[in-house]
């Protein structure tokens, strides 16, 4: 229940994103037991931030629509259409807005070698979940069937093995 303007605010963004414990998708981010003027109203919000050369990794938020912005550096960053699965990507910098659809693939890289980026995505639910697509192929358990796999990526069987063998661990903490 809010009862108080502290329920509606969250200051100092960078210190209470990185300090807290609760992770969302693998990333830091406020509770909602604590940012309660947030719980109900169908919107989230994170910080993410790259190491040189980071990748998020292509993945989907299959109830919510993201809004990117870039706090600090240089994103190159995309999603796909579903079919015919046409790429829109763009190089990105401190200021820029960008947009991924809801259910969209989608990803994002820090083009810089030596120096970190940051962001902020705004999503348009709540819980908009997350599913990253090379674990969801290759890490689910029990395992998608090679044969399957092999037809819908037309590589042999031992390369799918060994996908399948690679750490596919968890990134939805």
């Amino acid at each position: 229940t809010c009862s108080s303007h502290t329920h509606f605010l969250l200051s100092k963004l960078y210190a209470t994103f990185s300090m807290h414990a609760v992770r969302v998708n693998g990333f830091a981010c406020k509770d909602p037991m604590n940012f309660p003027g947030l719980n109900t109203l169908g919107i989230s919000l994170a910080r993410i931030d790259y190491g040189p050369l980071g990748v998020n990794t292509p993945h989907i938020h299959p109830r919510a629509t993201e809004l990117l912005t870039v706090l600090e550096g240089t994103l190159y960053l995309g999603f796909v259409t579903s079919n015919p699965n046409r790429l829109f990507s763009k190089i990105v910098k401190k200021g820029d807005v960008f947009v991924f659809p809801k259910a969209m693939i989608h990803f994002q890289m820090n083009l810089a070698h030596d120096k970190p980026a940051a962001a902020l995505s705004s999503l348009s639910s709540q819980n908009p979940g997350v599913i990253s697509i090379a674990n969801a192929v290759f890490g689910s358990k029990p395992p998608i069937s090679d044969d399957v796999l092999a037809t819908a990526f037309q590589v042999e069987k031992d390369l799918i093995h060994w996908l399948q063998s690679q750490f596919w661990g968890n990134t939805n903490y």
